[in-house]
């Protein structure tokens, strides 16, 4: 188990390997399909990202005394950012990605090039992640995108347990799952001949 506090830099990133449980203190932020689009079409995020990590998250927020304060906070699917993903990391210097699920074989590469890690947050955890958030520092584009894709900067304490499933020397769990399944699925179907 390891602590890790943002802005992460490289060496905290680089060395980190599959399996790895982390819980993060820092700033984060989230985006969504949406924020990935705009920025993929030529807009900016309205702030510096630089060693923070990207939560893929659509919380339900409430507005209490003027300050926002979670109620749920899960991570949404990311293999649905796949597509924008590349261009977004080669954009800002983001060392970790947080979602479920896992994204695809062509983010690796990127990964490695940016010395950047993909950690996922066990899906249906929302009120323990929105637990985890002490502050929501700002939120932009709330009334363009909505609630669930505006991008929220929140300051988060031992956010976790986040487990490193995609690293920045080309492992990937996901990978690794789909072939040993396919390897037990030739097996069953060779034994039932």
């Amino acid at each position: 188990m390891l602590r890790l506090n943002t802005p992460l830099k490289e060496k905290d990133t680089r060395n980190l390997k599959l399996g790895d449980i982390i819980y993060l203190t820092g700033e984060i932020f989230t985006a969504r399909d949406s924020v990935y689009q705009l920025v993929q079409e030529g807009g900016d995020l309205p702030f510096d990202p630089t060693g923070m990590a990207i939560y893929h998250c659509g919380p339900l927020m409430w507005k209490k005394g003027g300050k926002w304060k979670p109620v749920a906070a899960g991570p949404t699917t990311s293999g649905r950012m796949d597509s924008y993903e590349k261009s977004f990391l080669e954009k800002y210097d983001v060392k970790a990605i947080i979602g479920k699920g896992g994204m695809g074989k062509e983010i690796s590469s990127v990964l490695q090039d940016r010395a950047a890690v993909y950690l996922s947050y066990t899906g249906g955890c929302g009120a323990l992640a929105a637990d985890k958030i002490k502050e929501v520092k700002d939120v932009y584009w709330l009334e363009e995108m909505g609630m669930a894709n505006a991008i929220w900067h929140f300051e988060v304490e031992e956010l976790g347990p986040l487990v490193v499933s995609m690293d920045s020397k080309g492992g990937n769990i996901q990978t690794k799952i789909q072939e040993k399944a396919m390897e037990k699925f030739s097996e069953i179907c060779k034994n039932q001949r």
